[in-house]
């Protein structure tokens, strides 16, 4: 019954759609609520997935939208696309990663040719240097020269992305420049982009993160400017994912342009002309999630690699280089100042670079940006590139046998001008341009350097980013909830303002660390520690929120809050004491009077979970409304194979409401009888037992096993596990755990920060003696842990019904900090015959199917994992659900891999000039299901969104809040 349940829910489509569409609504009453305090910008809440897992019933009638998946319709399906496609890389001369260009004078006689010359800047919000240097030293005169030099000249056009940037600029600036900004905008001349608060990583950011930096953005735009965008930028982000396509249509968006794509497959959309496509969603048979997409040809988004296929010529107008400047051109050829002796030379040689890009695509109108990072920050650039181009554009204009008509524009002007053409030559045959379906992952910018190293580096920083999320979420809601109390009951002491001020904080530093440099982990270490420590202090203050939040709404007399204070009555269950330490719980100290513990449920579902705090006394008792509650106590260790004597886990099953509070009472009683785990260590010894029943397991004489009502699993004497039984058919499966090592290769370029180049298949994790072994058996959960030399590894089984009794939880705690140039992976092995085909999901938001190539290097088969990632065969679908995002690959049939960490010692030639080894103690968490599968169509095409399946984002994603009532 479950897996047709599962089924049914797989062909069902997302509810996010709804959820996304009023994510604006939401916003704004929020900030309508907020009656006491400055409004610095819009405030925004996420919204939660789904309906719960086993008790949603299906409509049949619901699934038919969903159950045709398979996007028929669509012209392109990038998996297909893969297979067509040699990669065998030849030289293709000027343009080294494509082909010779040519084209005719005569084709355009009957419609020139419509150039849009398009200046930007990209600024990082973070990489070399922090965000805020980054404002000191480059980006505040780029707002600064950008208010004088466009006003000059009507015809100069500037686009901007990063609301972060702006939105600090703003604030310091004065009225004036603000003014010019307004005008700017209204006239047309400069245009916002995207209008995000960072340009997002597409790869390693959830959606819901995804969305709020989004909303920032606009919000602070509608707030402040009045504008809204309605092009999509994103030129730097290492691979592209149809969620941003997606978020960005319903965000009413018509258009968009992205950039890093594998050189291959620009090579075959430039032979083919399908550059510019209509992107598509997997799951959509019509047209309504498409959007108009422009993918750069060329090599990289700077000025060389965009005005045509020729760097060494495109170089030349790049004005910037001129000859006595900072920079110059690698080629060997300088840049010359436009003036009337050399004009008709200089515009011709620009003009065949265009005319050559021009030719692959399909209308008459070309885009050429122009700008790279942190650009035009002094205003000699500004001069260098509008004057000079502006001569070129006037020379070429003037010429009718050129037949070109060149300006300056926006993105915008680009893509109404492709529109425009578009209708003009509409009629009945073919679409001009093709639909397309599918992600742009794994990105190569040559050779076999793919990106596939960033989906796991700085992972301790990937699971924060998760865990802030979850806060985020969680405060936003209490706080809603108790500033609606607060205002009914006159509650002035409530913090409004300031816990207003602090989400929005929260938010914006969630939303800086989506940037492509940030949740990555391609920065540099003191970079990283800034996103850190911002990430560490919104997560202190979100706690304070939710703490003040919930106190007010569980006290029976609201009136009494006035002489409350949170700090002395309320705290955390979980201490974080710096951005780089992993959180501990804090033991709560119990006595005959009694102590209250709050757990919080974030989900608008009802929700039954296990709930584990420490506590002082070993005669713990539960109770909830004045009932009993069943408890299994614990020993905390304090190493492998040492307790406490102070500090006791007592463990219990909290049925919680939909977004509820529920208050548990905790004593230290005398008629406590809690239910005792029963331990046994293998490879080791316990000398002080305690008050447990504790066996030393001189070996493994009988196997080591853990069983709950639905499973029993087999472990080796390492404690990694080999085998689990279905106890519904008594069918066993092998499972198995392992880990193992990747080197760097010994060629030149090696592994850093974003590329991964392995040194061949990895190695199994060698170890000289057994590890200690230690096993638990209690009544809500069991399980195995294994102490190695660089993982802690900790299988758990639930003893409770729902997904968590029915799936595995496996924690590791990974420390390489010893190692150089080395990459750890857990690989879960079975019997499932998935062949070369698996499916891995995007944002957190949808599925995306995978073909393991054996014409690709092994790199190449890494994808991006957010949220999970599965295998299946016709009987059987092993899913590894992920509370952090990391890379997975399966590179033999019924395998799952997971890169948990690296540490590499040396830079990867992209820039950021250095390796990657400021590695943390880090925790990572999984959870692996094992479901049958009825009788399936194995071609069946991709998953609809995430809502409708059993493989919940919600999972370690919106955890249980728990904190401790001091009274």
């Amino acid at each position: 019954m479950l897996q047709e349940k599962i089924d049914h829910l797989e062909r069902l489509l997302a509810e996010n759609n709804e959820i996304i569409s009023n994510i604006r609504d939401s916003v704004i009453n929020l900030s309508e609520s907020v009656e006491d305090g400055p409004r610095s910008s819009q405030g925004n809440f996420s919204q939660g997935v789904g309906s719960p897992l086993l008790s949603l019933t299906v409509d049949p009638a619901d699934c038919l939208f969903a159950s045709q998946s398979g996007s028929q319709d669509s012209d392109v399906q990038m998996l297909d696309i893969y297979s067509l496609i040699p990669f065998d890389n030849p030289d293709g001369g000027v343009w080294k990663q494509g082909f010779d260009i040519t084209y005719k004078l005569s084709d355009w006689d009957t419609k020139p040719l419509q150039v849009f010359v398009v200046p930007h800047s990209h600024n990082d919000p973070g990489w070399l240097k922090t965000f805020n240097d980054y404002f000191k030293e480059k980006t505040q005169y780029i707002f600064n020269n950008m208010a004088i030099k466009l006003k000059e000249d009507s015809r100069r056009t500037f686009i901007w992305s990063e609301i972060s940037y702006l939105s600090k600029w703003w604030d310091t600036t004065d009225k004036l420049k603000k003014d010019i900004i307004k005008s700017l905008l209204g006239n047309g001349q400069l245009e916002i982009v995207t209008g995000g608060w960072v340009m997002p990583d597409e790869a390693a950011a959830h959606y819901f993160a995804i969305i709020d930096q989004l909303i920032e953005g606009h919000q602070w735009l509608e707030k402040n400017l009045g504008v809204k965008p309605r092009s999509g930028w994103a030129i730097d982000p290492f691979g592209h994912s149809p969620t941003m396509a997606y978020l960005l249509k319903r965000a009413g968006f018509s258009h968009m342009l992205i950039q890093r794509v594998h050189y291959a497959v620009k090579k075959h959309f430039s032979l083919h002309k399908t550059l510019e496509f209509f992107w598509r969603q997997n799951w959509d048979l019509g047209s309504v999630t498409d959007i108009f997409c422009h993918m750069m040809p060329f090599y990289s988004y700077d000025i060389p690699h965009t005005c045509g296929p020729d760097p060494k010529i495109c170089c030349q107008f790049d004005f910037n280089r001129l000859p006595g400047g900072r920079y110059g051109c690698p080629w060997g050829l300088a840049p010359e100042a436009i003036y009337l002796g050399n004009i008709k030379n200089r515009a011709e040689l620009l003009l065949d670079q265009y005319r050559k890009k021009s030719k692959l695509f399909r209308t008459t109108v070309l885009l050429a940006p122009l700008g790279d990072d942190f650009r035009y920050c002094e205003r000699r650039e500004w001069d260098y590139q509008f004057k000079n181009y502006q001569m070129l554009f006037d020379y070429m204009n003037s010429q009718p046998h050129y037949n070109i008509k060149i300006q300056f524009g926006t993105l915008s002007n680009y893509f109404d001008a492709v529109d425009k053409e578009i209708g003009a030559s509409r009629t009945n045959s073919q679409p001009l341009f093709p639909v397309l379906s599918g992600d742009f992952f794994t990105y190569a910018d040559r050779d076999d350097h793919y990106w596939s190293g960033y989906f796991t580096s700085r992972p301790f920083y990937k699971r924060m980013d998760r865990i802030l999320e979850s806060h985020l979420r969680a405060a936003e809601i209490l706080y809603y909830f108790a500033l609606k109390q607060a205002q009914k009951y006159k509650i002035s002491a409530f913090p409004s303002s300031s816990s207003y001020m602090a989400l929005t904080d929260a938010r914006r530093s969630l939303g800086l660390f989506q940037h492509h440099d940030a949740i990555t982990g391609t920065a540099k270490d003191a970079v990283v520690l800034d996103y850190g420590i911002r990430l560490y202090n919104s997560l202190m203050n979100l706690k304070e929120i939710i703490g003040s939040s919930a106190l007010l709404l569980i006290l029976k007399d609201k009136q009494s809050y006035k002489s409350s204070s949170f700090d002395t009555l309320l705290e955390m269950d979980l201490k974080q004491k710096s951005q780089g330490s992993l959180p501990q719980r804090d033991t709560i100290q119990l006595s005959a009077e009694p102590r209250y513990l709050v757990v919080y449920n974030p989900l608008e579902q009802e929700r039954s979970s296990l709930v584990s705090v420490y506590v002082s006394s070993p005669k713990a008792q539960v109770s909830a409304s004045g009932k009993l509650v069943e408890i299994q106590m614990s020993a905390v260790w304090e190493t492998a194979n040492t307790i406490s004597q102070t500090a006791y886990e007592i463990s219990f099953l909290a049925q919680m409401p939909p977004l509820g509070l529920k208050v548990y009472t905790l004593l230290d009683s005398t008629s406590s009888h809690p239910q005792l785990a029963e331990y046994a260590l293998y490879n080791g010894n316990i000398e002080n037992k305690g008050i447990f029943n504790m066996k030393n397991m001189k070996n493994a004489e009988e196997d080591i096993t853990l069983e709950n009502p639905f499973m029993k699993l087999h472990f080796s004497q390492s404690g990694l596990m080999e085998e689990m039984i279905n106890k519904e058919d008594g069918k066993h499966h092998d499972i198995k755990v392992q880990f193992s090592w990747y080197g760097t290769t010994s060629k030149k370029d090696k592994s850093g920060a974003y590329i991964f180049l392995p040194d061949g298949e990895a190695k199994p994790y060698v170890y000289k003696t057994l590890p200690i072994v230690r096993v638990q058996r209690g009544r809500f959960y069991s399980d195995v842990t294994s102490f190695f030399e660089h993982v802690t590894h900790t299988v758990r089984l639930y003893n409770i019904q729902g997904i968590e009794g029915q799936s595995v939880e496996i924690s590791n705690i990974v420390d390489i900090r010893k190692e150089y140039n080395y990459e750890i992976a857990m690989r879960i092995s079975s019997n499932i015959n998935s062949k070369t085909r698996f499916y891995t999901d995007l944002n957190g938001y949808q599925i995306q199917p995978r073909m393991t190539m054996s014409k690709l290097p092994l790199q190449a088969n890494v994808y991006p994992m957010t949220t999970m990632a599965y295998i299946q065969d016709a009987q059987h679908r092993l899913t590894l659900l992920s509370a952090q995002s990391l890379g997975v690959s399966s590179l033999e049939s019924g395998q799952i891999e997971v890169i948990m960490d690296r540490r590499l010692i040396q830079d990867d030639n992209r820039g950021l000039e250095q390796g990657v080894y400021d590695n943390k103690i880090t925790a990572s968490l999984f959870r692996i299901l094992l479901e049958k599968r009825p009788v399936v169509n194995m071609k069946r095409g991709p998953c609809p969104p995430f809502s409708c399946s059993v493989n919940s984002p919600r999972y370690c994603h919106l955890c249980l809040v728990t904190f401790i009532c001091l009274i």
